[in-house]
């Protein structure tokens, strides 16, 4: 039987956990000195967007928990909440020192309907949103600034006029695009150096491989992958847990029906390359979108329950005591759950017939403790290494062309990077 011995006290077991801990290191985005760690922090699904937000607690104590664990790159939006999730963030940076962290926000999507997204990228709406930003971020400055969606009735030149006043004045230090094409790139570019490009990128959406990824390698761009575990799905989304009630995803095309069931297959492939390499799928997708380069840096924020969250650890609950007097005990066996992995368990210390089993449940002092894990296990994939031969391995198991389904929202589609080309500016402004 696999018996883990009682710790003494807390500070033995704090000393264990950084004992264990990854360390993130530090990469540059851009060619003009913005440096933000290699795994960044997706804010968005803390608001609800795919799942139910979670309290405002759990929230701060998620983004805490990430800073405390090396990652000091976090990513928002106007538009999460919308507003909330800005607000949230901004909770949380007042309980931590602003300088050590890069806030990254953006603008430009106004609104929805059934045409699609609306988008406003004129110069007045620039700045009104980024004075709008800073007062719910609570913030001096915004470190990175998106332009979230392209607007494709303002030339880009215009945009980005404004946002090169907003960095002359100290209101932001870098600019950022989201989904915009190459010609957009390049002519913004021109105006003021873009800092990073935000894009989905992940082992199963591929489609800037051939040309936006080379275009952002000859400008010293860098590349913000969103969705980098494939909104979940290859943490087992859809696979191995049914979708939660309460998601909008059954309206993303590759969630639904017989697309879902056949795009089950290149998960039970990610899965059998994974015990390959000792990890979990997630770990594996993530560890791929890491090895794309020093200049990707993806913000996993897909916050939800990956298959194996409910776990059977192999404990002797008799050598702890039962923990119904409130003692130090239970304290001591709460912090053990939250030091362990499922993954690690389950690879590791295979439960027999004769263990005793406890849950995650008794780790409920610590808000959202399931999300906090799926943080930790996305941080576990900086472990994974992996050859040029790996790479290679994985992007052939998981083929663009067997991929069945669109990668967005339908009403996202006409604002994908492939039609973000904006109107010339006119040959005599004044005209």
């Amino acid at each position: 039987m696999q018996v883990i011995p009682v710790i003494p006290n807390n500070l033995h077991i704090r000393a264990m956990a950084e004992q264990v801990q990854v360390q993130i290191p530090r990469v540059k985005l851009g060619s003009h000195g913005f440096e933000v760690s290699k795994l960044g922090f997706g804010c968005m699904g803390l608001t609800g967007v795919y799942n139910s937000p979670v309290s405002e607690e759990a929230g701060i104590a998620i983004i805490k928990h990430a800073f405390n664990r090396g990652i000091t790159f976090f990513d928002t939006s106007d538009v999460y909440g919308p507003h909330t999730n800005e607000i949230l963030l901004g909770k949380a940076l007042k309980q931590l020192p602003r300088e050590k962290i890069q806030v990254a926000t953006k603008f430009g999507i106004v609104g929805f309907d059934e045409k699609g997204v609306a988008v406003n990228g004129k110069p007045e709406y620039v700045r009104a949103c980024c004075e709008e930003s800073l007062e719910r971020l609570g913030v001096d400055y915004i470190d990175l600034y998106y332009q979230h969606r392209i607007d494709k009735t303002v030339p880009i030149e215009e945009t980005m006029g404004e946002l090169k006043k907003l960095v002359e004045e100290g209101k932001v230090k870098y600019i950022g695009l989201s989904e915009a094409s190459p010609n957009t790139i390049r002519r913004a570019h021109a105006v003021h150096p873009i800092t990073a490009l935000q894009m989905e990128w992940s082992l199963w959406t591929r489609d800037i491989e051939p040309e936006i990824v080379p275009l952002c390698r000859e400008l010293s761009i860098g590349i913000v992958p969103y969705s980098p575990i494939g909104r979940g799905f290859f943490a087992g989304r859809g696979v191995t847990e049914n979708l939660p009630s309460d998601t909008n995803m059954t309206n993303i095309e590759r969630f639904s029906g017989e697309n879902l069931e056949n795009n089950k297959v290149l998960y039970l492939r990610v899965e059998n390359l994974a015990k390959k390499h000792r990890c979990s799928p997630v770990q594996l997708a993530l560890a791929w979108v890491l090895h794309q380069g020093d200049d990707v840096v993806p913000i996993p924020g897909e916050v939800l329950l990956i298959a194996e969250s409910t776990a059977i650890l192999p404990v002797n609950l008799g050598s702890l005591g039962d923990g119904r007097d409130g003692s130090e005990m239970m304290a001591q066996k709460k912090m053990i759950l939250l030091l362990i992995s499922a993954d690690s368990v389950f690879r590791n210390h295979p439960v027999k017939d004769h263990t005793q089993v406890i849950s995650w449940e008794y780790a409920e002092f610590m808000p959202s403790t399931t999300k906090v894990k799926n943080l930790d296990v996305n941080i576990e994939s900086l472990k994974v290494k992996l050859t040029k031969e790996d790479l290679e391995e994985l992007s052939d198991a998981v083929r663009e062309e067997e991929v069945a389904g669109s990668r967005s929202y339908g009403s996202f589609e006409p604002s994908n990077w492939k039609y973000a080309d904006t109107p010339l500016m006119p040959a005599n402004p004044s005209a």
